[in-house]
Protein backbone atom coordinates (compact mmCIF):
# COMPACT_ATOMS: atom_id res chain seq x y z
CA UNK A 1 0.00 0.00 0.00
CA UNK A 2 3.01 2.20 0.66
CA UNK A 3 4.14 1.90 -2.50
CA UNK A 4 1.19 3.13 -4.58
CA UNK A 5 0.66 6.23 -5.46
CA UNK A 6 -1.27 8.55 -3.59
CA UNK A 7 -3.22 10.45 -6.15
CA UNK A 8 -4.27 6.46 -7.82
CA UNK A 9 -5.22 5.29 -4.24
CA UNK A 10 -7.64 8.40 -4.27
CA UNK A 11 -9.04 8.21 -7.53
CA UNK A 12 -10.04 4.75 -7.13
CA UNK A 13 -11.72 5.51 -4.02
CA UNK A 14 -13.37 7.96 -5.44
CA UNK A 15 -14.67 5.87 -8.48
CA UNK A 16 -15.51 3.21 -6.00
CA UNK A 17 -17.97 5.77 -4.26
CA UNK A 18 -19.64 6.77 -7.39
CA UNK A 19 -20.32 3.41 -8.76
CA UNK A 20 -22.30 2.28 -5.88
CA UNK A 21 -24.39 -0.21 -7.88
CA UNK A 22 -21.50 -1.85 -9.96
CA UNK A 23 -19.52 -2.77 -7.22
CA UNK A 24 -20.65 -5.17 -5.08
CA UNK A 25 -21.01 -3.59 -1.02
CA UNK A 26 -18.44 -6.24 0.17
CA UNK A 27 -16.04 -4.67 -2.36
CA UNK A 28 -16.94 -2.10 -1.45
CA UNK A 29 -16.52 -2.17 1.90
CA UNK A 30 -12.83 -3.34 1.39
CA UNK A 31 -11.91 -0.39 -0.51
CA UNK A 32 -13.31 2.02 2.06
CA UNK A 33 -11.15 0.04 4.38
CA UNK A 34 -8.53 0.01 2.10
CA UNK A 35 -8.89 3.47 1.64
CA UNK A 36 -9.13 4.17 5.47
CA UNK A 37 -6.11 2.07 5.92
CA UNK A 38 -4.67 3.85 3.43
CA UNK A 39 -5.08 7.73 4.92
CA UNK A 40 -3.67 6.06 7.66
CA UNK A 41 -0.56 5.06 5.97
CA UNK A 42 -0.55 8.60 4.56
CA UNK A 43 -0.38 10.44 7.93
CA UNK A 44 1.76 7.98 9.55
CA UNK A 45 4.04 8.11 6.38
CA UNK A 46 3.53 12.24 6.85
CA UNK A 47 4.08 12.17 10.38
CA UNK A 48 6.91 9.89 9.33
CA UNK A 49 8.36 12.10 7.04
CA UNK A 50 7.86 15.13 9.63
CA UNK A 51 9.80 13.16 11.94
CA UNK A 52 12.46 12.09 9.70
CA UNK A 53 12.50 16.04 8.46
CA UNK A 54 12.63 17.49 11.88
CA UNK A 55 15.59 14.49 12.75
CA UNK A 56 17.07 15.46 9.42
CA UNK A 57 16.90 19.40 11.01
CA UNK A 58 18.39 18.57 14.45
CA UNK A 59 21.02 16.29 13.04
CA UNK A 60 21.65 18.77 10.20
CA UNK A 61 21.86 21.47 13.48
CA UNK A 62 23.91 18.61 15.28
CA UNK A 63 25.86 18.53 12.31
CA UNK A 64 26.36 22.20 11.92
CA UNK A 65 26.67 22.63 15.81
CA UNK A 66 29.43 19.85 15.60
CA UNK A 67 31.35 21.77 12.26
CA UNK A 68 31.04 24.43 14.63
CA UNK A 69 32.45 22.58 17.14
CA UNK A 70 34.63 21.37 14.92
CA UNK A 71 35.97 24.73 13.94
CA UNK A 72 36.04 25.42 17.44
CA UNK A 73 38.06 22.80 18.25
CA UNK A 74 40.39 22.87 15.40
CA UNK A 75 41.04 26.90 16.32
CA UNK A 76 41.89 25.83 19.54
CA UNK A 77 43.95 22.94 18.37
CA UNK A 78 45.58 25.78 16.35
CA UNK A 79 45.89 27.85 19.33
CA UNK A 80 46.57 24.66 21.31
CA UNK A 81 49.76 23.83 19.34
CA UNK A 82 50.69 27.27 18.94
CA UNK A 83 50.94 27.20 22.85
CA UNK A 84 52.41 24.15 23.08
CA UNK A 85 55.06 25.19 20.85
CA UNK A 86 55.31 28.61 22.99
CA UNK A 87 55.28 26.50 25.76
CA UNK A 88 57.92 23.94 24.20
CA UNK A 89 59.95 26.86 23.16
CA UNK A 90 59.57 28.40 26.91
CA UNK A 91 60.30 25.09 28.38
CA UNK A 92 63.30 24.81 26.20
CA UNK A 93 64.56 28.66 27.15
CA UNK A 94 63.90 27.69 30.89
CA UNK A 95 65.63 24.44 30.76
CA UNK A 96 68.68 26.31 29.17
CA UNK A 97 68.38 28.90 31.41
CA UNK A 98 68.35 26.02 34.12
CA UNK A 99 71.35 24.68 32.96
CA UNK A 100 73.23 27.80 32.77
CA UNK A 101 72.24 29.13 35.85
CA UNK A 102 72.93 24.79 37.30
CA UNK A 103 76.51 25.62 35.72
CA UNK A 104 76.66 29.06 36.80
CA UNK A 105 75.84 27.84 40.52
CA UNK A 106 78.12 25.65 40.65
CA UNK A 107 81.07 27.25 39.21
CA UNK A 108 79.99 30.37 41.63
CA UNK A 109 79.07 27.44 44.74
CA UNK A 110 83.11 26.12 43.62
CA UNK A 111 84.49 30.14 44.00
CA UNK A 112 82.54 30.21 47.05
CA UNK A 113 84.14 27.23 48.57
CA UNK A 114 87.36 28.34 47.93
CA UNK A 115 86.54 31.68 49.17
CA UNK A 116 85.28 30.33 51.92
CA UNK A 117 88.66 27.66 52.49
CA UNK A 118 90.65 30.83 52.18
CA UNK A 119 88.82 32.84 54.93
CA UNK A 120 89.05 29.83 56.67
CA UNK A 121 92.98 29.50 56.21
CA UNK A 122 93.33 32.98 56.90
CA UNK A 123 90.68 33.03 59.96
CA UNK A 124 92.99 30.22 61.40
CA UNK A 125 96.22 31.96 60.66
CA UNK A 126 94.76 35.23 62.70
CA UNK A 127 93.92 32.90 65.14
CA UNK A 128 97.51 31.78 65.23
CA UNK A 129 98.89 34.99 65.24
CA UNK A 130 96.07 36.04 67.70
CA UNK A 131 97.15 33.08 70.45
CA UNK A 132 101.23 34.17 69.81
CA UNK A 133 100.14 37.83 70.17
CA UNK A 134 98.21 36.88 73.38
CA UNK A 135 101.17 34.74 74.69
CA UNK A 136 103.62 37.56 73.60
CA UNK A 137 101.04 39.87 75.56
CA UNK A 138 101.31 38.08 78.20
CA UNK A 139 104.88 38.17 78.46
CA UNK A 140 105.42 41.73 78.24
CA UNK A 141 102.74 42.18 80.53
CA UNK A 142 105.12 40.02 82.92
CA UNK A 143 108.26 41.84 81.63
CA UNK A 144 106.40 45.26 82.61
CA UNK A 145 105.49 44.16 85.66
CA UNK A 146 109.54 43.32 86.62
CA UNK A 147 110.20 46.57 84.60
CA UNK A 148 107.80 48.41 86.99
CA UNK A 149 109.30 46.95 90.15
CA UNK A 150 112.56 47.68 88.85
CA UNK A 151 112.00 51.31 87.96
CA UNK A 152 109.89 51.67 91.69
CA UNK A 153 113.63 49.94 93.03
CA UNK A 154 115.21 52.24 90.83
CA UNK A 155 113.26 55.43 91.46
CA UNK A 156 113.99 54.63 95.24
CA UNK A 157 117.60 54.40 94.12
CA UNK A 158 117.77 57.58 91.99
CA UNK A 159 116.23 59.57 94.93
CA UNK A 160 119.32 58.62 97.40
CA UNK A 161 121.08 59.14 95.13
CA UNK A 162 119.87 62.52 94.29
CA UNK A 163 119.84 63.21 98.13
CA UNK A 164 123.33 62.06 98.31
CA UNK A 165 124.27 64.64 95.52
CA UNK A 166 122.83 67.24 97.13
CA UNK A 167 124.09 66.60 100.31
CA UNK A 168 127.41 66.37 98.63
CA UNK A 169 126.78 69.66 96.51
CA UNK A 170 126.40 71.11 99.61
CA UNK A 171 129.26 69.49 101.66
CA UNK A 172 130.75 71.39 98.61
CA UNK A 173 129.46 74.82 99.10
CA UNK A 174 129.84 74.57 102.37
CA UNK A 175 133.97 73.63 102.64
CA UNK A 176 134.09 76.40 99.54
CA UNK A 177 132.75 78.85 101.78
CA UNK A 178 134.61 77.71 104.65
CA UNK A 179 137.95 77.86 102.75
CA UNK A 180 137.34 81.12 101.44
CA UNK A 181 136.24 82.52 104.62
CA UNK A 182 139.50 81.26 106.35
CA UNK A 183 141.89 82.27 103.07
CA UNK A 184 140.30 85.58 103.32
CA UNK A 185 143.53 87.59 104.31
CA UNK A 186 145.01 85.81 101.46
CA UNK A 187 142.63 86.50 98.77
CA UNK A 188 143.43 88.15 95.42
CA UNK A 189 145.55 87.46 91.64
CA UNK A 190 147.78 85.16 94.56
CA UNK A 191 145.64 83.19 95.95
CA UNK A 192 141.64 82.21 94.58
CA UNK A 193 138.84 79.63 95.86
CA UNK A 194 136.62 78.57 93.40
CA UNK A 195 134.37 75.77 92.60
CA UNK A 196 134.58 73.42 89.21
CA UNK A 197 132.76 70.08 88.73
CA UNK A 198 131.90 69.31 92.09
CA UNK A 199 135.10 70.37 93.88
CA UNK A 200 136.94 72.99 95.19
CA UNK A 201 139.82 74.46 93.80
CA UNK A 202 142.20 76.88 96.06
CA UNK A 203 144.94 78.38 93.43
CA UNK A 204 148.37 79.55 94.91
CA UNK A 205 150.71 81.60 92.94
CA UNK A 206 154.56 81.14 92.94
CA UNK A 207 154.83 84.30 94.10
CA UNK A 208 152.75 83.48 97.57
CA UNK A 209 154.59 80.12 98.05
CA UNK A 210 158.06 80.01 96.60
CA UNK A 211 161.10 82.12 95.24
CA UNK A 212 161.88 81.25 91.68
CA UNK A 213 163.44 77.69 91.14
CA UNK A 214 163.02 77.34 94.64
CA UNK A 215 160.62 74.04 96.74
CA UNK A 216 160.64 75.33 99.89
CA UNK A 217 157.68 78.04 100.91
CA UNK A 218 157.45 81.21 102.40
CA UNK A 219 156.76 82.23 105.31
CA UNK A 220 153.51 83.67 104.23
CA UNK A 221 153.18 80.68 102.27
CA UNK A 222 153.24 78.76 105.43
CA UNK A 223 150.41 81.01 107.05
CA UNK A 224 148.32 80.46 104.23
CA UNK A 225 148.75 76.55 104.19
CA UNK A 226 148.56 76.35 107.88
CA UNK A 227 145.30 78.19 108.15
CA UNK A 228 143.96 76.03 105.25
CA UNK A 229 144.84 73.12 107.18
CA UNK A 230 143.04 74.41 109.98
CA UNK A 231 139.95 74.35 108.24
CA UNK A 232 140.42 70.71 106.59
CA UNK A 233 140.97 69.12 109.69
CA UNK A 234 137.99 69.92 110.74
CA UNK A 235 136.44 67.97 107.40
CA UNK A 236 137.36 64.38 107.83
CA UNK A 237 135.57 63.78 104.49
CA UNK A 238 137.36 65.46 102.01
CA UNK A 239 140.14 64.32 100.09
CA UNK A 240 143.36 66.81 99.30
CA UNK A 241 145.20 66.46 95.98
CA UNK A 242 147.86 68.91 95.72
CA UNK A 243 149.13 69.44 92.05
CA UNK A 244 152.34 71.42 90.79
CA UNK A 245 152.30 73.78 87.73
CA UNK A 246 154.85 75.26 86.36
CA UNK A 247 155.51 77.87 82.98
CA UNK A 248 157.37 76.21 79.61
CA UNK A 249 160.76 78.31 80.87
CA UNK A 250 163.46 75.19 81.15
CA UNK A 251 164.53 74.68 84.12
CA UNK A 252 167.85 76.92 84.90
CA UNK A 253 169.87 75.18 87.20
CA UNK A 254 169.49 70.98 87.00
CA UNK A 255 170.48 69.29 90.27
CA UNK A 256 171.29 65.57 91.07
CA UNK A 257 168.08 65.68 92.14
CA UNK A 258 165.56 68.48 89.84
CA UNK A 259 166.34 67.95 87.04
CA UNK A 260 163.36 69.76 85.30
CA UNK A 261 160.01 71.20 85.41
CA UNK A 262 158.54 68.16 86.32
CA UNK A 263 161.15 67.57 89.19
CA UNK A 264 160.44 71.27 90.28
CA UNK A 265 156.26 70.63 90.43
CA UNK A 266 156.42 67.41 92.26
CA UNK A 267 158.81 68.65 94.56
CA UNK A 268 156.83 71.60 95.64
CA UNK A 269 153.67 69.42 95.58
CA UNK A 270 155.79 67.19 98.04
CA UNK A 271 156.70 70.15 99.94
CA UNK A 272 152.66 71.70 100.38
CA UNK A 273 151.60 68.17 101.61
CA UNK A 274 154.25 67.88 104.25
CA UNK A 275 153.13 71.53 105.53
CA UNK A 276 149.51 70.55 105.67
CA UNK A 277 149.75 67.02 107.24
CA UNK A 278 152.08 69.06 109.50
CA UNK A 279 149.14 71.32 110.35
CA UNK A 280 146.95 68.11 111.06
CA UNK A 281 145.59 66.64 107.99
CA UNK A 282 146.02 62.82 108.41
CA UNK A 283 148.49 61.99 105.62
CA UNK A 284 146.26 59.37 103.97
CA UNK A 285 144.02 62.34 102.66
CA UNK A 286 146.57 63.93 101.08
CA UNK A 287 147.81 62.67 97.30
CA UNK A 288 151.08 64.76 96.21
CA UNK A 289 151.25 64.92 92.47
CA UNK A 290 153.47 67.65 89.50
CA UNK A 291 152.09 68.73 86.24
CA UNK A 292 154.89 70.27 85.02
CA UNK A 293 154.31 72.42 81.95
CA UNK A 294 151.52 70.67 80.50
CA UNK A 295 148.35 71.88 82.34
CA UNK A 296 148.56 75.49 81.20
CA UNK A 297 146.12 78.14 82.51
CA UNK A 298 147.51 80.24 79.36
CA UNK A 299 149.76 80.43 76.90
CA UNK A 300 153.07 81.14 78.20
CA UNK A 301 153.59 83.93 75.34
CA UNK A 302 153.98 86.82 78.15
CA UNK A 303 155.52 87.46 81.18
CA UNK A 304 151.95 87.75 82.96
CA UNK A 305 150.86 84.20 81.03
CA UNK A 306 153.70 82.42 82.52
CA UNK A 307 153.24 83.99 85.93
CA UNK A 308 149.55 82.50 85.57
CA UNK A 309 150.73 79.00 84.97
CA UNK A 310 153.31 79.08 88.04
CA UNK A 311 150.94 78.33 90.26
CA UNK A 312 150.32 75.41 93.04
CA UNK A 313 146.50 73.76 93.08
CA UNK A 314 145.25 72.52 95.69
CA UNK A 315 141.73 70.32 94.55
CA UNK A 316 139.44 69.70 97.48
CA UNK A 317 137.27 66.59 97.07
CA UNK A 318 134.53 65.49 99.45
CA UNK A 319 134.69 61.72 100.13
CA UNK A 320 131.85 59.97 98.33
CA UNK A 321 131.24 56.90 99.75
CA UNK A 322 127.66 56.99 100.43
CA UNK A 323 127.32 58.36 96.96
CA UNK A 324 129.54 55.31 95.50
CA UNK A 325 127.27 52.86 97.49
CA UNK A 326 124.47 53.89 95.85
CA UNK A 327 125.78 53.83 92.60
CA UNK A 328 127.24 50.20 92.90
CA UNK A 329 124.01 48.75 94.05
CA UNK A 330 122.52 50.84 90.92
CA UNK A 331 124.78 48.87 88.71
CA UNK A 332 124.49 45.62 90.62
CA UNK A 333 120.92 45.53 89.76
CA UNK A 334 121.53 45.80 86.57
CA UNK A 335 120.79 48.65 83.48
CA UNK A 336 118.28 51.45 83.86
CA UNK A 337 115.43 50.21 81.88
CA UNK A 338 114.72 51.91 79.01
Amino acid sequence: MKNIPSRLLAFTLTAATLLPGCVPSKKYEDLKARQASTEQGKAEAERQQRKAVAELQKATDELNEMRLNNKRLTDDSTQTGNALRRTRQLYTQLTDSYDKLLKNSDRELANKSSDYNKVAQDLARREAELGELDTSLKKNRAAIDKLNADLKTREARLAELEKALAEKDKAVNDLRASVANALRGFQGTDLQVKMKDGKVYVSLSEQLLFKTGSTKVDPKGQQALKQLAAVLETQPDVNVVVEGHTDNVPFSRPTGGMQDNWDLSVLRATEIARLLTTGGIQPERVTASGRSQYVPVAANDTPTNKAMNRRTEIILTPKLNELFKILDSSSAAGPTPK
